[in-house]
């Protein structure tokens, strides 16, 4: 689960947009690196991101493609659940992890995809 969004100028950095989530919401909202995906940055350093959490199962982070637009995408936040439950990135998976991801992604992506669309409008109120 992942959109684009096209902010404004006032809210084109990790302060300011945290500043204004923070106006909007009581969820936890932080500046990590992005560990989850080890996102690179123009740099060659690991990227920061915008991270809200809802719950220990349920969060949004946000990139900067570019200097107005944010890359919205949803991740389990707790680092022992997304082990279990979050994106393989093996390169090599046997059967039972391919039929195993199957059988999560359909048990989890109804309760998912509700948290994505809930903390996406959050940030939608940005642009």
């Amino acid at each position: 689960m992942e959109s684009l969004l096209k902010i404004q100028n006032q809210y084109n950095s990790f302060d300011s947009l945290k500043a204004f989530i923070k106006t909007q919401t009581d969820y936890e909202c932080s500046i990590e690196y992005d560990i989850w995906e080890g996102t690179i940055d123009v740099n060659g350093q690991m990227a920061q991101c915008l991270v809200i959490k809802k719950s220990g199962m349920h969060a949004v982070k946000a990139l900067f493609v570019n200097d107005n637009t944010l890359k919205v995408s949803h991740f389990i936040p707790n680092k022992v659940l997304n082990a279990y439950f979050g994106k393989s990135v093996k390169a090599y998976r046997s059967v039972l992890e391919i039929a195993g991801e199957a059988i999560k992604n359909s048990l989890l992506k109804g309760s998912q995809q509700k948290a994505f669309d809930e903390l996406e409008k959050l940030l939608a109120k940005a642009a």
